[in-house]
């Protein structure tokens, strides 16, 4: 049976699911319809990423970035499944593969995050956005593990979003809805918050 989290509440994954070895990460959100008829909409166009972070919390090197132009790990761990551009239809609207098991231990939480492409020029925002959600289901049963749906805050002006976290707790693989809102957008920028410096997006 599903866990339905609240912001800040952990579950169990691989303790009590005996041989669960990867799971799916499934995001999804809708635009805010406006107007009669739904005139005028603009696509939001949303991007789901993960940063593989190891001990000290921080990002080791730039193909820790998991994103739209580097959809897969350098140790095959962690794939994701291509970008939605509109937020449009039911499910998921992006997901991210995550081999739990043979993930290297150096890496020590897998970090999820949306963020609005071109918020800043595009004028749009987290606020113009509702029904957003995280979900991890086993990737072999599709059994779902745990869904958190994302409150009803005001997120007028916040650009991206960081859903949840998996991290190992004692061997074991745990996830946390976290559900914090920020106001920078930028590939980059995210990642420099968890100590990626910006110079190595300038490098080949």
């Amino acid at each position: 049976m599903s866990v339905s989290l609240k912001k800040g509440q952990k579950v169990d994954l691989t303790k009590g699911n005996a041989g669960l070895k990867k799971v799916v990460v499934g995001l999804g959100w809708d635009e805010v319809k406006k107007g009669l008829f739904n005139w005028g909409v603009q696509d939001i166009d949303c991007d789901a990423m993960a940063f593989l972070l190891d001990k000290n919390g921080r990002i080791g090197k730039r193909n820790d970035v998991i994103f739209f132009n580097n959809l897969t790990h350098k140790t095959g761990c962690v794939i994701h499944n291509g970008d939605n551009l509109t937020g449009g239809g039911d499910g998921d609207d992006e997901q991210i593969i995550v081999d739990l098991a043979n993930l290297p231990p150096e890496y020590e939480r897998v970090v999820i995050l949306v963020s609005i492409y071109q918020a800043t020029q595009r004028n749009q925002h987290f606020g113009m956005i509702k029904n957003a959600f995280i979900r991890v289901f086993d990737a072999q049963t599709n059994k779902e593990l745990c869904i958190y749906n994302l409150s009803s805050e005001d997120f007028n002006g916040m650009s991206s979003m960081v859903f949840g976290e998996l991290y190992r707790k004692n061997g074991e693989w745990k996830f946390n809805a976290i559900g914090q809102p920020m106001k920078i957008w930028a590939v980059d920028q995210l990642a420099e918050k968890y100590g990626l410096p910006m110079n190595v997006w300038q490098k080949s």
